[in-house]
């Protein structure tokens, strides 16, 4: 009988799955992690976990592959986020073939693939929307760690429940009843190769520079520690052609990963398309009706190089700690702004924000006016300065600095709400509805876009989505940060937030 993992075997097991596998577990997931040692224990035939331990450290190899059976999920379905694949009919293929011109080569991976359903709808929406498809030289390839899921990918049968959201009419066009299975159409079926392979794998005859047009990454990133995460993003950067575009799950974001896309948004979904110096893709899309919905017009946010900065939010906390204790000193020239400025490009931006909590907007303004030229580069003070022209009143200039801020970080979610509001001031409803999701896609924890969708919704007179907004503002505003509360709150406290959401709540017809 196999000896019980100890605490520190399992503790080694986890660093040993995360090195091998990358992926990521936490605490809450110990007990699971025991439970699988124990059971490879056991399928191994081998009393000691050390000896288990040192043979995945050294080799792996096999028990990678019955380590990923266990431990990742592979449930899906065709057709799993339609509003990804209406993209991906509408505005990618477009695209990638006036990019392709003549050459008619058309790269396409699904990394993650499980049991190959995300795959076979690709192929499926090529044979629908491609002209002339077949004198295209396509491969579309899917990749998962886990061999059962590609083994049963290339056998390419399936239940109900996996064509549960397959339009009818695709259904009855590449699908044949045999029992309770559905076998796909061997057309289909053969125009997709699968292969398993593991995302930390370096591989570099796999990932060659440029090889793939359109990568599909959904649901994945999230198993991944963070330096785990930067690293498989940046090799599916570099495997994709200039302009590429890549998808990932909805609850997924480049922000704080990489800053080498640019942000789409069309037909309700986010994706990025691949940055490149020489070509920026604006594409007017013709509405279809074919896989469903109306299209929306892509939002295209300028465009800029500078990588993600988190330094802001770490700011802002230690701000948060300080505010109470802040001294009042006269920022005109006095120390405040000696201070301001003395640690060179290390902006102390803590006296501007005590002089935001007291509403002393022009005094926080001549303090920021008093950092040297090089601040107007700074994503920090610059931020500082579109909430404090926005809390005066002056949006227009709020709006420019926020496009700035854009312009080096398109996926920075406070300038997506800051832009929000001031389309919203300049009478473009929609301009500000699709910032106010931006925020919200880029930082799901982000409570103020939604209470400002929330609001829009009202004034629009529709109370469903008004209340739907709403309520997640309130249950997010809750544990929203204190220094967010002070820099977007709009001059309201956390207090008082709350109380407007449940005041508009009340009015939308929602309980309270």
């Amino acid at each position: 009988m196999s000896a019980a993992p100890r605490p520190e075997d399992i503790l080694r097991f986890r660093a040993l799955v995360g090195a091998r596998m990358g992926l990521f577990f936490d605490d809450d997931k110990v007990e699971l992690l025991a439970e699988v040692l124990r059971e490879r224990l056991e399928a191994r035939g081998l009393e000691q976990p050390d000896t288990y331990l040192d043979q995945l450290a050294t080799r792996g190899g096999e028990e990678v592959g019955a380590l990923a059976r266990r431990l990742t999920i592979g449930e899906t379905y065709f057709f799993r986020y339609l509003d990804h694949f209406r993209a991906f009919a509408d505005v990618v293929l477009p695209d990638r073939a006036r990019y392709q011109g003549v050459r008619r080569q058309l790269r396409i991976l699904s990394a993650g693939c499980a049991s190959g359903e995300e795959a076979y709808t690709l192929a499926i929406l090529l044979r629908e929307h491609l002209p002339d498809v077949g004198s295209w030289d396509i491969r579309i390839r899917g990749i998962d760690i886990n061999p059962a899921m590609i083994a049963a990918a290339g056998r390419a049968r399936y239940s109900e429940w996996s064509l549960r959201e397959t339009p009818a009419v695709m259904r009855e066009r590449y699908f044949q009843r045999h029992g309770r299975e559905f076998h796909l159409d061997e057309q289909v079926r053969s125009s997709v190769t699968f292969e398993t392979r593991n995302l930390l794998d370096e591989d570099p005859s796999f990932w060659q520079p440029g090889s793939f047009d359109v990568v599909f990454f959904r649901n994945v990133m999230m198993y991944f520690a963070p330096d785990v995460m930067r690293a498989i993003v940046t090799r599916i950067t570099a495997s994709l052609t200039p302009g590429g575009f890549l998808f990932l799950g909805h609850a997924e974001t480049l922000r704080g990963v990489s800053s080498e896309h640019h942000l789409r948004h069309s037909h309700d979904a986010f994706y990025y398309q691949r940055k490149d110096a020489d070509r920026c893709t604006v594409v007017a899309v013709a509405p279809r009706s074919d896989i469903g919905g109306e299209v929306d017009v892509p939002m295209t946010p300028p465009v800029g190089s500078a990588p993600h900065d988190v330094s802001w939010i770490e700011a802002i906390q230690v701000a948060s700690d300080r505010i109470a204790t802040l001294s009042g000193a006269s920022p005109s020239g006095g120390s405040a702004a000696r201070e301001a400025v003395r640690h060179g490009e290390d902006w102390d931006l803590r006296p501007a924000l005590e002089l935001l909590r007291r509403e002393r907007f022009e005094d926080a303004m001549d303090l920021l006016r008093a950092l040297p030229a090089a601040s107007q580069r700074d994503t920090n003070a610059q931020l500082l300065r579109a909430v404090l022209l926005t809390n005066a009143g002056n949006l227009v200039e709020a709006e420019a600095v926020c496009r700035e801020i854009l312009g080096r970080d398109e996926l920075h979610a406070g300038a997506h709400y800051l832009v929000a509001l001031c389309r919203e001031h300049a009478g473009e409803r929609r301009a500000a509805v699709e910032h106010d999701q931006a925020a919200t896609y880029l930082d799901a924890s982000f409570a103020m876009p939604h209470l400002h969708l929330g609001l829009l919704a009202r004034r629009a007179g529709d109370d469903a989505e008004a209340r739907t907004e709403l309520e997640r503002a309130l249950t997010l505003l809750t544990c929203e940060d204190a220094s967010r509360v002070l820099l977007y709150g709009g001059g309201f406290s956390r207090e008082g937030l709350v109380e407007l959401c449940r005041a508009e709540l009340r009015m939308s017809g929602g309980k309270v």
